[in-house]
């Protein structure tokens, strides 16, 4: 199986309705007068960081990639629960998740820790409280509307390269959290770009039954020679949105593009279809 497949079959399984049918990146729990926001997310080495990585920075990147997935709903954060496999530098992973979560405001409520032989991966589950109802979801992008991007796309491509003034956009991104909060009541739909901007914006189109038409040309990337890589490579943690024409932003973004009625592709790039979600950025499998 490879991941699409996996996730259709879970589909199958009983589901709650704050599951959003698995089309999202989060659970939507209400719960009495407040809304619950909450995402699990894992990191595995090998292939989200280096076998030989600071694990100080491995335990920060845990926290804000989930932490992204809240900023991506509006949400402020509550705590976490962290899994951890036990291995080489444990005492670096202590002090990196002391670093984050102090960063980011974010107590600690739990976990587990195991054992085991092999290349090692770790899990965390955060859970946040939404600052704004309806949550913002995947859907919701509705033709009209324009789409919005807060950030550059290729800096973490970069960092993980080598290249010194990005490597802490591959090592230690910071989750949108203000960001994701101010616009939540203005937004139509929001993901954050965890899995390369193309492959994340067909994913919004998807969800919401129309097409993103972007424009290259407006898109901001950390390196213009390598325009393609950027925009599929991922890790960046910056939030995709579309909002109607009338809204005033409360924070600076770039406009890349428009919401169309749903054409013969869910995405176009420059005017380009692009149908083929395995050619877009990453997915596992």
């Amino acid at each position: 199986m490879n991941e699409p497949d996996f996730i259709a079959a879970l589909r199958s399984l009983p589901l709650h309705a704050g599951a959003r049918g698995l089309m999202d990146d989060c659970a939507v729990l209400p719960l009495g007068s407040e809304t619950l926001v909450i995402t699990h997310d894992m990191m595995a080495e090998g292939t989200h960081f280096r076998a030989d990585a600071d694990m100080a920075d491995v335990a920060w990147k845990l926290v804000a990639t989930n932490l992204s997935d809240l900023a991506a709903k509006g949400a402020e954060p509550v705590g976490v629960l962290v899994g951890y496999m036990m291995g080489r530098d444990d005492a670096r992973f202590i002090k990196g998740l002391h670093e984050a979560l102090e960063a980011f405001g974010t107590p600690l409520l739990g976990g587990d820790t195991v054992a085991g032989a092999g290349p090692r991966a770790h899990g965390l589950t955060a859970i946040g409280r939404a600052t704004h109802t309806p949550v913002p979801a995947r859907s919701g992008a509705y033709p009209g509307d324009h789409v919005y991007l807060t950030g550059p796309v290729g800096r973490a491509m970069l960092g993980f390269e080598g290249v010194m003034e990005h490597r802490i956009a591959f090592d230690r991104p910071a989750p949108r959290l203000a960001e994701g909060q101010a616009l939540a009541p203005y937004v139509t739909a929001m993901m954050d770009v965890s899995d390369g901007l193309l492959l994340d914006s067909f994913r919004i189109a998807e969800a919401s039954g129309a097409t993103l038409a972007l424009d290259l040309e407006q898109i901001p990337v950390a390196d213009p020679a390598r325009a393609g890589q950027c925009l599929r490579w991922g890790d960046d943690y910056e939030l995709l949105f579309t909002a109607p024409p009338s809204a005033i932003l409360p924070v600076a973004a770039h406009r890349i593009g428009t919401v169309t009625p749903r054409a013969d592709a869910p995405l176009t790039l420059g005017g380009e279809l692009l149908g083929d979600p395995a050619s877009l950025g990453y997915r596992h499998g």
